[in-house]
Formats: C-alpha cells, sequence, structure tokens
C-alpha cells in the first residue's frame, strides 16, 4: 500500500463513521487559544523602526541586530503573513493538520528525517548566541504579528519558538536538494534504479532508464516548497554576472543577481533592506521564514547564488534479516534499524481530525525507507548541520572578501553556485558544494549496496579544492545553472580533469551561460547601460539547443502535410529571438522548449516533428494564425492587470510559464528579484532593483500588489534606497511594530 492509500482509507472509514456514531467525540480537538496578551508585549522587548519607500519596500532600522530581526519579521508578514505561516507549519510536520490530507506528505518527510529533533539539538549546541538571539526575535515577530491579527493565525502553531526558524531552512535545504524526486522513486510501485554491483566498471548505466521510468506515485511533498515552479520538464535556473574594473569602460565593479525562483509561495523572493547599530547592513532577497538577507549587497561587498546539482543524495538498498524485518546487515554484522511510529494529524471538518500513523526507520546511513520493492536508506550530504543561518548572518556582516570566504568556508550551505563582488574590485565564482568523497568504481547514480561500509561516506572535498575563479584576466565570471569549468573568457578556469565524474559536476552550457559569454564575455568595455541590457537579452544563441533543434526539424520537410510544411516554413524565419512583437517564437518557444535539458542526440526527429505539428494546430485552434506575436501569449497576470512579456525559457531574460485553456501562456516564474549593484572606482555603491510585481504579496487591495509590474514588462529597474536621508526623500510610511507614530506620503521615484 502506498502512502496516499494509507491516509486515505482511514479517512474514508472515518468520514462514514462521524455520520453514523457520535461516539467518534475523541477525533474532536480545540486547539489551544493564542496567548494574545504575553504576545503583544514582546514588542517591548525590541528597539526597532520601520521605513516603507514608495514601492513599499522595508527598510529595517533595529539597535542591534536582533531587533533589526524582529522588525524583518513584522513587516514581512504584514505583506506574506500566510506564507511564512505554511512555511513554519511545514517544518513542524504540521501542514495537514491545518490543511487536509493532501499535505500529509509533506508531515511523513519531516518526521522521516527528524527535522525537529536536528533542528532543536543544532539550535542548542550548535548556534553561536548572537545568531540564536536573532532566530528568537525573528520568532518573537511573527508571534507579535499573530497577536495584532488572531483571525489570520493558524491553529497548531504558536507560539513560534528560534529553533522553528532553523527547522525551516533544514526543511527546504533537502528539497533544494531533489530529496522530493528521490522520494517519489522510492514510492513508485516498482524500483526504479539498478543496483550497482561492486566496482566494475563494464556495468551497464541505468541513469537514462531510470529517467524514464513510470511516473512516481509518492505525492509532491509540498505545495509550499522548492519543488513547484513550473512545468517539471521545464529547467529552472538564475543568472549571475560580476565584471571587475578592467572590463568596465568607467572602471566600475559591477554584480548581477538574477535568481530564477516561483513568483509566490514559499521560496518566491521578498525585497528587503535590514540595518543595526552593529555593523548590519544589507539590503537583497530573502525567502519568507528568514532573518536574514540570502542573497545582496551591503555598502562593501555582494553575492548571487544559482543553483547546481552536484550529486548529493545516495540512495542504499538494505539487506534485511529474514528473521527480523528491523535489521540490515552491515559488514557481515546484523544491525538493528530504529524503529518510530509517527503520528500524523489530518484535519478533515471543521474541529475533527484523524490521527494515523507511519512507520520511520533510521540506519547508520540515514533515514530509511520500506517498500515491497526493497529497503532504502538515504544518505544526503551535510544533512544535520543546521547552521545555514549562522553562514548567511556571517556573510551579511563581512566587510571584506577575508571575512565573507571565511563565512563560506563554514559549508553549512551543501549546495549554490555563488558568484561575488566589492567595493576594491575583487570578482569571485566558487561552485560551493558540499561534495561527498566517494569510493571509487561504484556507479553512484544508481542504487548502491548498503551492506557494506565501503559506500559509506563520511567526508567531503575540502572548500580550497572546490572549483573556484577569483580575478580572473578576463575581468569576467558568470554561472547560468552551467558548468564551473567554462566561468570565463580565456584563462582562469577550473579543470574538469581535476574532478572526479562521481562528484556529478555539470559540464553543460545553458543558453543563458552561452549568452553570457557572447555578451558580457565579448565586450571589452562594457558601460552600465550594456550591463542592464544584456541582462535582459531575449535571445537564444546559435550554439543553443534550441537552435539545434530549430534546424533539426527542418529535415522533417520530405513527405510532410501541409500544416507541418507551413510550420517549417515559417520556423525557418525565426531569428531566434523571443520580444514581444516577434512572430515565430511562439511557435518555437511552446515546440521545443519542453526539451531544453535533453541531450541533442537523445532527441528522434519524429519526436520534434510532432511537436511541432501539434503546436501549429493548436495556435491556429486556439488563434486562428501561426504568426501570433509573442508577447499577444506570454503575458504577466496579477489581479487586473495583465501585460504583455519579452522572454522564454533559458533565455536571460528568463521566463516560465504554464498554458491556459485560452491557449495563452501566464507566466508563474523565472525572473523575478533582480538586483544590479556597481562600486566606483573610489568604491562608492549604487544599486537598482526590480520585483516581478511588488512588495505586498498577498494583499490584492495594496497600492504595492502590482506597482513594479509595468517596469518589470518594460525591463527597468527602481533605484535601491540605503541611506537614511534617501529614504526619507522618498517615505511613504514610518512606523514602529505595534506603534504607528507617523505616515508621510511621497510619490517622488
Amino acid at each position: 500500500m502506498n502512502f496516499s492509500d494509507s491516509v486515505r482509507r482511514p479517512i474514508f472509514w472515518l468520514a462514514i463513521g462521524i455520520i453514523l456514531s457520535p461516539a467518534l467525540a475523541f477525533f474532536y480537538l480545540q486547539p489551544a487559544p493564542l496567548p494574545v496578551d504575553s504576545f503583544l508585549r514582546l514588542a517591548d522587548r525590541y528597539e526597532v523602526r520601520i521605513l516603507r519607500d514608495t514601492y513599499g519596500v522595508p527598510h529595517v532600522f533595529g539597535k542591534t541586530d536582533a531587533d533589526a530581526a524582529f522588525g524583518l519579521a513584522y513587516a514581512h508578514a504584514e505583506d506574506d503573513f500566510q506564507t511564512i505561516q505554511n512555511v513554519l507549519l511545514a517544518s513542524r510536520g504540521r501542514l495537514a493538520a491545518v490543511h487536509g490530507k493532501e499535505m500529509a506528505a509533506n508531515d511523513y518527510m519531516v518526521g522521516l528525517l527528524r527535522i525537529q529533533e536536528v533542528a532543536e539539538q543544532q539550535y542548542r549546541d550548535a548556534l553561536s548566541p548572537e545568531t540564536r538571539a536573532l532566530c528568537q526575535a525573528y520568532a518573537d515577530g511573527i508571534n507579535f504579528y499573530a497577536a495584532e491579527h488572531p483571525g489570520l493565525a493558524f491553529d497548531h502553531l504558536y507560539p513560534v519558538h528560534g529553533q522553528d526558524i532553523v527547522a525551516g531552512f533544514l526543511h527546504k535545504m533537502p528539497l533544494f536538494l531533489g530529496l522530493d524526486r528521490v522520494l517519489r522513486e522510492l514510492f513508485a510501485p516498482e524500483r526504479q534504479r539498478p543496483l550497482t554491483a561492486e566496482p566494475d566498471s563494464s556495468q551497464d548505466d541505468g541513469i537514462v532508464a531510470a529517467e524514464q521510468a513510470t511516473e512516481p506515485v509518492f505525492p509532491r511533498v509540498l505545495r509550499f516548497t522548492a519543488g513547484e515552479a513550473a512545468d517539471s520538464s521545464t529547467p529552472i535556473g538564475s543568472n549571475a554576472f560580476a565584471v571587475a574594473p578592467q572590463r568596465s569602460v568607467d572602471g566600475a565593479t559591477r554584480l548581477a543577481i538574477n535568481s530564477h525562483q516561483p513568483w509566490t509561495g514559499p521560496v518566491a523572493w521578498y525585497e528587503a533592506h535590514i540595518k543595526s547599530e552593529q555593523g548590519l547592513d544589507m539590503t537583497g532577497g530573502l525567502f519568507p521564514g528568514s532573518p536574514v538577507i540570502l542573497h545582496g549587497h551591503n555598502r562593501h561587498l555582494g553575492w548571487a547564488h544559482t543553483v547546481n546539482k552536484p550529486d548529493l543524495i545516495d540512495v542504499y538498498v538494505l539487506e534485511i534479516n529474514p528473521d527480523n524485518e528491523n535489521q540490515y546487515r552491515l559488514d557481515g554484522t546484523w544491525r538493528d534499524l530504529e524503529v518510530r511510529k509517527l503520528p500524523i494529524r489530518i484535519k478533515l471538518l471543521g474541529p475533527f481530525y484523524w490521527t494515523v500513523e507511519r512507520e520511520v526507520l533510521w540506519s547508520v546511513h540515514g533515514p530509511v525507507v520500506r517498500q515491497p520493492h526493497g529497503t532504502y536508506a538515504i544518505r544526503i550530504a551535510g544533512y544535520g548541520d543546521g547552521r545555514q543561518i549562522e553562514q548567511w548572518y556571517r556573510m551579511n556582516k563581512a566587510k571584506d572578501f577575508d571575512a565573507w570566504q571565511a563565512a563560506m568556508r563554514m559549508q553549512s550551505l551543501p549546495m549554490f553556485n555563488t558568484v561575488y563582488a566589492d567595493a576594491a574590485g575583487t570578482i569571485y565564482y566558487v561552485y560551493n558544494a558540499l561534495l561527498p568523497e566517494r569510493a571509487a568504481g561504484y556507479r553512484w547514480r544508481d542504487y548502491l549496496p548498503g551492506n557494506t561500509s565501503r559506500t559509506l561516506w563520511n567526508s567531503y572535498l575540502s572548500f580550497d579544492r572546490l572549483p573556484q575563479v577569483k580575478n580572473p584576466p578576463s575581468g569576467f565570471v558568470q554561472n547560468c545553472n552551467s558548468s564551473p569549468f567554462q566561468t570565463t573568457t580565456g584563462s582562469g578556469n577550473p579543470s574538469a580533469e581535476d574532478f572526479a565524474p562521481d562528484y556529478g559536476i555539470e559540464t553543460h552550457m545553458t543558453n543563458r551561460a552561452l549568452r553570457a559569454h557572447e555578451l558580457y564575455g565579448a565586450d571589452a568595455g562594457i558601460t552600465a547601460a550594456e550591463f542592464e541590457r544584456y541582462k535582459f537579452d531575449t535571445a537564444y544563441s546559435p550554439a543553443s539547443m534550441m537552435a539545434k533543434m530549430v534546424k533539426q526539424v527542418q529535415l522533417a520537410r520530405d513527405g510532410a502535410d501541409s500544416l507541418t510544411r507551413a510550420a517549417l516554413d515559417h520556423l525557418a524565419r525565426w531569428d531566434l529571438k523571443t520580444t514581444t512583437g516577434n512572430r515565430q517564437a511562439a511557435l518555437a518557444v511552446l515546440s521545443f522548449s519542453r526539451f531544453l535539458s535533453a541531450k541533442p542526440d537523445t532527441l528522434q526527429l519524429a519526436t520534434l516533428h510532432n511537436a511541432l505539428r501539434e503546436t501549429a494546430a493548436m495556435l491556429l485552434e486556439k488563434h486562428g494564425l501561426l504568426e501570433v506575436k509573442w508577447g499577444d501569449l506570454n503575458r504577466l497576470q496579477r489581479g487586473r492587470i495583465t501585460l504583455p512579456l519579452a522572454g522564454a525559457p533559458d533565455v536571460l531574460r528568463a521566463i516560465y510559464h504554464r498554458r491556459e485553456p485560452d491557449g495563452c501562456l501566464q507566466a508563474i516564474a523565472g525572473d523575478s528579484f533582480i538586483l544590479l549593484a556597481e562600486w566606483d572606482p573610489s568604491g562608492q555603491l549604487t544599486s537598482k532593483s526590480l520585483h516581478q510585481f511588488g512588495s505586498a504579496t498577498l494583499d490584492s487591495t495594496s497600492a504595492h500588489f502590482a506597482d513594479q509590474a509595468p517596469l518589470f514588462a518594460r525591463h527597468r529597474l527602481k533605484p535601491v534606497w540605503l541611506d537614511e536621508d534617501s529614504i526619507r526623500a522618498h517615505l511613504e510610511e514610518e512606523y514602529r511594530p505595534g506603534r504607528r507614530t507617523s505616515q508621510h506620503t511621497n510619490s517622488a521615484r
């Protein structure tokens, strides 16, 4: 029985029981009341002011770093309280208790990984007092906002504690590593990957077969996580670029921070500026539930993250004792599995709940899943380290490269390419990852034998040995979810030969990386305007997968019907651009973007031909012509606002979409929070930013629900104000949490 069935069946019988018998009253649960009075006194502990500029962006001024964290939580809650609460519920394993059975898979995962247990231990033993104070202050900000708005507060959540903030990061990080994919594989009806034998280089590779296997039945772990962004067949990524003074016409150092994320939900960006009298002065983007900026800049330096995909999760097939299902063999000895029963509370109707129990197991490898086709242990790089906030906090407060890199050396972030620039003219890239040092000879992408310690890795490649580039001769670094071995133009790149294939380091180049080389890498004298314009480039490279497919499909002309020939003729006129007025982009992007992550030699001509013909038929049916302007289809929708968008999957102006019944496309991910920073030759900082919607994430009545959308559609950025005088010159409102004392409106922008 799969997990979904184990949840659904008890609910079905309970529903009948509620109707037939009043004896089921013990399923009634009255949530604990919110301690409003004690929560309302929390604001007295913190000295903080919130200044909202004319775009609604909060600038949080605290006496201490903890004061600023309290204010940040309060300001973010004003704009996205529901999502923050969902993030906290998710890491507590309580989503099903509030949202019903669809969320039970998340709660199972939380228990399987022992997230609360790990968070408690790490909060107590691994974090500095300053970081604990930061986390507790953030938790207090959420508690205080809940007390002010008890009607919006979820049951089964309060009080929020500092360790809950740590748990939120422990919950998200494995999902960024791909744990939801692994769990879906393991809960499939049949085994999805072969078991690698003892070291034997002649063994066939089972990766392709695994990727083409039947869709697993384990439900998506969580709607409030990294797992839901766009169609799963569409690659989503990020861009990061930095140019040094020698590559700038004016001698400036420039950094582009351009993450591509879902536009709503728990990993959607929120812009904020936090400043304290203890040296914190950081602006940038963060996710709901974060007490620190995750990427952005302070006065001295900045950084951008992009997602990388090394092999950081291994699955082991355990050899189970035929006489005892709770024992597994390791190096010739039977060992006991740790066995627990996990209660999962599931909301039914009103105050009625059903509690189901799910077995959760643990071995020396990590969490264990028992299925009819095998018992599997999961090993996750870095899991158990709860210092992510600590590392980002130190990065926020760093004032030079050495201090910033010292924070990176903590390696509490198990992944993320990182591009850096600073006021001193330093540019830098590192393929940040916790790369397990694995035994040679095994096929680590397959399932591993769990009965030998030879496959049980316990160490990682040191930070200094990771692929990295500092101040290359070209004065240019980039990463667009691409190979670290082509970070820069010319000399200075790391060599792929220095890294074992078992690390899983990418060797491919995305279209965005190709275009970055063709634009930033080919321009020896970049102006400020060019730096910004290149970021919004809408073209596919002639060397891209898209261009190769467009060329390859022309081979389908022989014997094609009239519709296909018309589509091929139309496609042959495409200039590989995705501007709003382009009349060939719709046919090309809708036909082939689903294959962008495929290998060229795996695509059959018939597959491309069928995709082209189906798209052509759809365009004729829905729109009456093939020559539809791209901007007529590709739309930003926010409340009553609808705007045409340039850009497409895997172009530098990245837009990922969902197809609507009318044949139009609603943008849901891609370019979101954008931040461009520059330091002039004297080290003076200026920066610009943009959000795809605005600061008011949920309030459709707010002036900031969609006020940045027109700028976003026109590829225009807004200024970032950091000095208090500048903020006050563009001030909309100033207040303290719980004590709004003054309001000032200024429409100047």
